[in-house]
């Protein structure tokens, strides 16, 4: 839908009962949060709190909290947006099928930015402590925006064709920061913005940073869109809107052409980043499950806090997956997973796994067409593949990619998780399918490796025919040596088991001298080392959580008859994989029991909340 503004979609969505109006007074330290997550998992609406305690703006939460929903915000341009993705990826579709782009005039009239001398955004200021002092988690270190548009452009090359919008982490107070001065940027080493940062390095000057919040939602959608460098996020709200983007072009006291301003967000946070000076942001509760910890960032020294006279905060809360951010992955895929085999040439299908946190699980469907009259298929092609993957953008983040042939195999639903684990585990050869990267850049949010922003990869490639058949069922006579407790089948081939004080190459050693050295031939290849075998087994949610996000492949993978030939490391056995949590981890995020007791109450029988979850 082509909203003008938020309060539009605001009134669209009440008309059409997808949002419900919350008089009660709420906290934002907390309360809002924990409504928020509660109201999602339930696939509840979007809520409007009108009475914010200590703030006279309203919020609202859960735009984006099903997919239906998201579908609904856009439902007049997604198929329009979809159909330029279609001639992105072949042109010769216009001529061969015309009736069906009998709308593209229309989209490609609206991909324009219109200069405004003034919007909405620029009637009123105001100062960052009157903002709505939202708090998640009860460890964060202060107040965030979890919906920001951060707008910047190239100082070599300032102007909108050169922009970038992205939805990076803005922490509106604690730690050092100077109250109503100063606010935190968080954002990771790969994206658009440290170019500009790296830039602004280079010519020694500040880079000034406008931050959004509000507006069409249009313009939220593509501040997380990963597109083409070079391709701008305002023409792809601009589509997705079915409105050209109205930006206003100040001038500086020099008469110099200042950062442009979305003249339709409902605030807007300006100012200039000097990018020699970092300061302490976080910690964080983060999409993984786990706190995001203190670390030195960039931060922002604020000039203006404008916003709209009728302005409404929206928010969102991030936590283990799945949260309301889970509909942007769906909705990107949607939009935009056509195209990928055309960027990456073998490429079937990729997936990355929310359940998994996003980043630390990749699955992907390839080719392996390399040497097709062999007697016997190996990864060859796949493992080019591979590396063109882990090239790309944010698919650079991942930190296990599990890969298959689509020959193998052509109706595998990559989605269907437990259909593509098993199909995978049926062929692969721990001898030869696993493939590190040691001592690499891994996702900033993730402390399962070694460092900040260290770690390691592994890819597992499988390819060819069925090499065993799975076991789901752990056999009577079969044991754990002494010290291993309630070991569980999680799912076809894979065994959690409990183990405490022993490291996992101490496992491998144990258990390649007892008789569960024999696991592998008769259906189970892989061990996984758990805290809790009960909880890691009892969802298929659980057990891709605790494996992908506690575990660093190159410290914390090890196996039954390990060797090294030519470098190369594998095993004859079972892998066996440690996700017990260790010393060096983040803590995973966890509800303030005083906080949830007052939630309980709105929600009992009378309450205002009552019926939402």
């Amino acid at each position: 839908m082509g909203y003008r503004s938020l309060q539009e979609c605001v009134r669209d969505l009440e008309r059409h009962r997808h949002l419900v109006r919350i008089e009660a007074e709420i906290d934002p330290n907390l309360e809002a949060a924990e409504i928020q997550r509660r109201v999602y998992a339930a696939g509840g609406p979007a809520l409007l709190f009108t009475n914010v305690k200590g703030c006279r703006f309203p919020m609202v939460s859960n735009l984006f909290g099903t997919i239906d929903r998201t579908r609904f915000l856009f439902r007049d341009s997604l198929e329009a947006v979809r159909r330029l993705v279609e001639l992105k990826i072949d042109p010769g579709e216009l001529a061969k099928h015309p009736l069906r782009y009998l709308g593209l005039p229309r989209t490609l009239w609206s991909m324009w930015i219109r200069r405004a001398r003034t919007g909405p955004v620029m009637e009123c200021e105001t100062t960052l402590d009157q903002l709505p002092q939202l708090k998640s988690w009860p460890r964060d270190g202060g107040a965030f925006v979890t919906l920001p548009q951060v707008y910047t452009e190239h100082p070599d090359h300032p102007g909108f064709k050169n922009s970038n919008l992205g939805m990076y982490r803005v922490q509106l107070s604690g730690n050092d920061y100077l109250p109503n001065r100063e606010v935190g940027l968080h954002y990771q080493i790969h994206r658009s913005i440290g170019v500009h940062h790296a830039a602004a390095i280079r010519r020694g000057e500040k880079l000034p940073v406008n931050i959004f919040v509000g507006g069409p939602p249009a313009l939220t959608l593509s501040a997380v869109m990963p597109l083409p460098e070079g391709l701008s996020e305002l023409l792809f709200a601009a589509a997705l809107g079915r409105r050209p983007v109205r930006m206003v072009v100040p001038r500086t006291s020099h008469g110099q052409r200042g950062l442009p301003i979305y003249a339709d967000a409902d605030f807007c946070i300006s100012g200039t980043i000097d990018p020699s000076r970092t300061k302490p942001e976080g910690p964080f509760g983060d999409h993984l499950g786990y706190y995001s910890l203190q670390h030195q960032f960039p931060f922002l020294e604020v000039e203006h806090v404008y916003h709209r006279r009728d302005a409404i905060w929206p928010f969102t809360v991030v936590g283990r997956p799945p949260q309301e951010d889970t509909s942007f992955g769906e909705i990107i895929h949607e939009i935009t997973g056509p195209i990928i085999p055309t960027v990456i040439a073998g490429v079937k299908a990729i997936h990355a796994v929310d359940a998994a946190g996003v980043h630390p699980l990749l699955l992907a469907i390839g080719s392996e067409r390399y040497v097709p009259y062999a007697a016997k298929r190996s990864p060859q092609e796949l493992l080019t593949t591979a590396n063109a993957i882990l090239g790309q953008g944010q698919l650079s983040l991942a930190k296990y990619l599990l890969i298959v042939a689509g020959e193998d195999n052509p109706e595998l639903d990559i989605h269907d998780i437990p259909a593509f684990l098993r199909h995978l585990l049926e062929r692969v050869d721990w001898q030869n399918d696993l493939h590190f990267q040691t001592r690499t850049t891994i996702d900033t949010l993730d402390y399962s490796g070694s460092g900040f922003n260290q770690g390691s990869k592994l890819v597992i490639a499988a390819a060819g025919p069925k090499r065993r058949n799975l076991g789901t069922e752990i056999p009577g006579d079969w044991h754990f040596p002494d010290g291993y407790r309630n070991p569980r089948v999680a799912l076809p081939g894979i065994i959690v088991v409990e183990k405490s004080a022993t490291s996992v190459a101490q496992v491998g050693s144990e258990l390649t001298r007892g008789p569960i050295g024999s696991l592998n031939e008769y259906g189970f290849p892989m061990i996984v080392l758990v805290d809790d075998s009960e909880f890691a087994a009892k969802t298929l949610n659980n057990l891709l959580w605790v494996i992908f996000t506690r575990s660093n492949p190159a410290a914390d993978i090890d196996g039954i008859g390990v060797f090294i030939d030519q470098k190369h490391w594998g095993c004859t056995g079972p892998l066996v994989i440690d996700a017990r949590i260790k010393p060096h981890h983040a803590p995973p995020l966890i509800e303030d029991p005083a906080v949830s007791r007052r939630v309980d109450e709105l929600a009992a029988r009378g309450g205002p909340l009552h019926g939402l979850f």
